[in-house]
């Protein structure tokens, strides 16, 4: 490891956290997929074995939030998310683990029925207390909004004597009782390991390209890049909001990591790069492209795709290298960020997508 990556990685070690996740996560070339795809070199981080319940880029940042819980004396956990959210799947795995208690406001689609099945059936099995919400019919639930929620059940919370931490969703945005960016801490260090596994295997990143949805995982990685490979681009490929409002949350939760670091960093806004092409119907809406995707990647490299997250950012990828967007010479890192728990409730989109193939 070189010295400014180690360096680097000292200062983001001065954060206190708990230790949850195998470091470092695999990262290995994906040479079929790059040999069927006739693009750039091709490689994966493999943040799905992060070893937290399934896994996934969420575990990297819980190991910094549930060690501010317990400085906090907390002992109940109140986050929020979609119906089958992993961000909350994994948060009660880590708030378990550690002897508190998860409260989970999981907001379902309007008329959808609340099976016992992906992630719900983790959340089930781990005891957590959920709470669920409709939300309303084509429209995304605001951060606001899902808060003020939260306070409400806090409330209620405290008033049985428990002492509450709330968590806004994907421990990005600095919010509830998380006083700082911890989701982009995780993600910066991420990006170092990232960078030292590629070093050692005698190759420079040009692209790391991965599915974003909070914020707090692009603003880290985004963070490490401009810190140690500033040459190399961070693509996030939105699965739900659109780009231009997204792109500020991201700036936002970067620079205030940025400070909390002290890394003397001017994180400017052309480095924050958001395709939102690839939402297609809307956030967990599984389209034909999707199902491909998971098909293709399954096939050639073994790897499991989840419908949400990462199958639309490998869609993104895949689309990227077809229309020229990579030159045949770029190293190209696609981060799993995990959720193959939320395959499994679309089985049935799944099914009659691969039915109808030819």
């Amino acid at each position: 490891m070189d010295s400014a990556i180690q360096a680097f990685l000292e200062t983001v070690d001065r954060v206190p956290r708990v230790e949850i996740i195998h470091r470092p996560t695999p990262l290995r070339r994906l040479d079929r997929l790059s040999a069927r795809l006739r693009g750039p070199e091709l490689y994966v981080k493999r943040d799905d074995l992060t070893g937290l319940a399934f896994g996934g880029n969420k575990s990297r940042k819980l190991e910094f939030i549930v060690r501010d819980m317990l400085e906090k004396k907390a002992d109940t956990v109140i986050t929020w998310g979609s119906l089958q959210s992993n961000w909350c799947a994994l948060t009660a795995a880590a708030a378990k683990t550690f002897g508190l208690k998860p409260v989970l406001v999981l907001f379902k689609p309007a008329g959808a029925p609340a099976a016992a099945d992906g992630n719900v059936l983790l959340d089930i099995a781990l005891g957590a207390d959920l709470r669920l919400v409709e939300a309303e019919k084509g429209k995304l639930v605001k951060s606001a909004q899902a808060m003020e929620l939260l306070k409400e059940v806090a409330r209620e919370v405290k008033a049985a004597g428990r002492r509450p931490y709330l968590v806004p969703v994907g421990g990005s945005l600095v919010q509830g009782d998380m006083d700082r960016p911890f989701g982009a801490f995780a993600y910066a260090a991420c990006f170092a390991e990232l960078l030292d596994q590629m070093r050692a295997a005698g190759a420079e990143p040009d692209f790391v390209v991965h599915a974003t949805g909070s914020g707090g995982t692009q603003a880290g990685l985004v963070i490490g890049a401009r810190a140690l490979a500033p040459a190399c681009r961070i693509l996030g490929v939105s699965v739900s909001d659109p780009k231009g409002p997204f792109s500020d949350d991201v700036i936002a939760i970067a620079r205030a990591a940025v400070e909390s670091l002290g890394l003397g960093l001017d994180i400017l806004p052309g480095e924050v790069v958001v395709f939102d092409e690839y939402i297609g119907e809307g956030y967990g809406m599984v389209d034909a492209a999707t199902a491909r995707t998971i098909r293709l990647v399954f096939q050639t490299e073994g790897i499991v795709l989840d419908p949400v997250y990462t199958a639309k950012a490998m869609t993104g990828l895949i689309d990227l290298v077809k229309t020229g967007f990579f030159k045949p010479t770029d190293k190209v890192v696609f981060l799993h960020t995990g959720g193959t728990p939320a395959l499994f409730p679309y089985r049935d989109t799944l099914f009659q997508a691969y039915m109808g193939e030819p």
